[in-house]
């Protein structure tokens, strides 16, 4: 049987899943949950992949990742290959760590990005023995479960810098103290109730309304005579600079020398469109604008969390990433 196809494009939205080989740990002690963390921040960064939320469990992980870079089997590469080498020393084995490739499926970010986070979070109360305890006491557990982003969305200061918050905290509210605790009271009413979406998942590869499926089916997957069409990373292509320059220049009417030399977010801007489309590293990127490569990758990541606060400055990087995409 043939591989299944990886769906791929610019900003993609993934609920992602990796098991044990044969089902074994993949997680012997909380020092090897640390160390996975540890590297799985570290790819997040080299891959410019927004982490939304996530859960660790004994045999198996969850991530709910979105990839503006259209990257995600060579982050999920990168980032399983160098753990399963650290899980390995550590514990002085050799072979295979995990089970096969891993599973992925895109999701509409504009109707289940939440539904999918929360469906992450529950995932501690739903294994094991804890399926028979009572409400109250599996509610108690998933709350005090400490090896998931869940802390950090109901309380701030448990908040991890590799993931962020924002996005799927907007649908109750924002990320304000009404917000999360909105986000709580729905987490609640789904381990009550259950939260089915395996049976809304559209040939083990799409979740979204009928439109998104139609749409992601048109573009990127092979009909019966098209089975030689290249997956869409290969199809995008990465533009001048000065091509680039001249599109953000415009759109935001300023000069070349903010976008290159002035602190602010026109510059911020710029970072990012450049690292998208203009196929530059943050190093790079650094010594065209006379800063550090560090400045470049804070730069990029400040970028994210003020979009994710302000509605205008979304729509505003999303006609950019339109119009630089050609």
């Amino acid at each position: 049987m043939a591989r299944s196809l990886r769906i791929q494009y610019p900003g993609a939205v993934y609920h992602i899943t990796h098991r044990g080989n044969e089902r074994g740990v993949i997680f012997r002690d909380d020092a090897d949950r640390r160390r996975f963390l540890a590297i799985l921040a570290q790819s997040l960064a080299t891959y410019d992949v927004i982490l939304h939320s996530y859960v660790l469990m004994d045999n198996h992980f969850h991530l709910l990742a979105e990839t503006p870079l259209s990257n995600l089997s060579e982050f999920m590469r990168h980032f399983n290959i160098t753990y399963t080498a650290s899980f390995n020393r550590r514990h002085e084995r050799v072979g295979n760590l995990y089970q096969g490739r891993f599973k992925s499926f895109v999701i509409d970010q504009e109707a289940y990005l939440s539904a999918v986070s929360r469906y992450i979070h529950l995932n501690p109360a739903r294994t094991g023995s804890r399926q028979t305890l009572d409400y109250s006491q599996q509610f108690a557990y998933l709350l005090d479960y400490p090896w998931s982003s869940l802390p950090g969305y109901l309380f701030t200061p448990k908040r991890q810098d590799f993931a962020t918050y924002a996005p799927v905290l907007e649908e109750y509210g924002g990320d304000t103290p009404a917000g999360r605790a909105e986000y709580r009271r729905r987490l609640g009413i789904d381990l009550a109730r259950g939260l089915p979406l395996r049976d809304k998942v559209v040939g083990q590869s799409i979740l979204g309304d009928e439109s998104f499926v139609a749409k992601v089916r048109q573009r990127f997957l092979p009909g019966p005579q098209d089975r030689e069409r290249p997956a869409v990373g290969t199809i995008h292509q990465h533009r001048k600079q000065d091509e680039l320059l001249g599109i953000i220049a415009a759109k935001l009417q300023e000069p070349l020398e903010t976008l290159l030399h002035r602190p602010g977010r026109p510059r911020l801007v710029a970072m990012d469109i450049l690292y998208r489309f203009g196929g530059l590293k943050n190093p790079e990127i650094g010594a065209l604008m006379g800063v550090d490569y560090s400045t470049v990758s804070q730069g990029r990541k400040r970028l994210r969390e003020l979009a994710a606060a302000d509605g205008k400055l979304q729509e505003l990087l999303a006609e950019l990433r339109e119009l630089c995409q050609g």
